[in-house]
């Protein structure tokens, strides 16, 4: 699955920050596997520390970590001189609009919630590498106090990151849109099979058809066929074996 765009894009450095190293394994091979050469960190210090020694062209962090989380390790970040202009994606498994907030406050590029659908994460990994150059603009140095929920935030972020994690916000509420929409259907599908098999069902009293909801008449076998996942295998009873077969019945 690779990222299509410039050629940076492919050949760009990603730190990864994630305490959890099956994530982590999972994220990197996604990366790898896409052209990116891919670093690990497995806490915010450390990779706060990698940062020191040699600059990636994108960090990507989870949120909740122990010791240092990903709000505070991008916040680190953005107020470093040397590290600023390096953009950062969140990936968290909280929604809420506070988290909203303490991006912005932290300074975050982007943000993808867990668990994140691989073709979205790699189209957002895109879109900020090919825009880097938009971000090395510097930020602005009059911020402002925000109250919400009860807790005062402070936001320094420039034009281009608050539409950015807008943007990414929106696009996380379309795909999980899209997941809940294909759940429900799956849902309705499944209680309309259980209508079907559990409700009243006209069959005919002498050549035990069934009759369906659109009026059609078919073989009982067909209809169980269609409606459910069962198989017919086929046999005679003793009775019908007297009845049709009399010389092979047993007395």
């Amino acid at each position: 699955m690779a990222v299509k765009g410039e050629k940076q894009v492919k050949k760009a450095k990603v730190l990864i920050v994630e305490d959890s190293h099956t994530q982590a394994i999972q994220l990197e091979s996604l990366l790898e596997e896409s052209g990116f050469e891919v670093s690990v960190a497995y806490d915010g210090a450390e990779g706060l520390s990698f940062l020191k020694e040699g600059k990636p062209d994108l960090v990507i962090s989870d949120i909740l970590m122990p010791e240092m989380d990903g709000y505070e390790l991008c916040r680190k970040i953005k107020e470093d001189d040397d590290l600023d202009e390096i953009p950062v994606l969140l990936l968290t498994q909280l929604n809420e609009p506070e988290d909203i907030i303490k991006g912005l406050e932290s300074g975050a590029d982007n943000f993808v919630t867990k668990p994140y659908d691989p073709k979205l994460l790699l189209s957002q990994i895109e879109y900020i590498l090919v825009n880097r150059t938009m971000r090395t603009s510097p930020r602005t140095e009059m911020g402002m106090e925000v109250f919400f929920a009860g807790k005062k935030y402070f936001i320094n972020s420039n034009r281009m990151q608050i539409l950015d994690l807008l943007f990414s916000t929106y696009q996380n509420s379309l795909q999980q849109k899209r997941e809940l929409e294909k759940t429900n259907k799956e849902l309705k599908e499944a209680l309309d099979t259980i209508k079907t098999l559990h409700g009243i069902i006209p069959i005919c009293a002498n050549c035990k058809k069934i009759r369906d909801d659109k009026g059609s008449w078919s073989q009982l076998e067909a209809y169980f066929s269609k409606h459910s996942e069962v198989q017919f295998s086929h046999g005679i009873c003793p009775e019908c074996v007297k009845k049709l077969y009399p010389e092979f019945a047993k007395d």
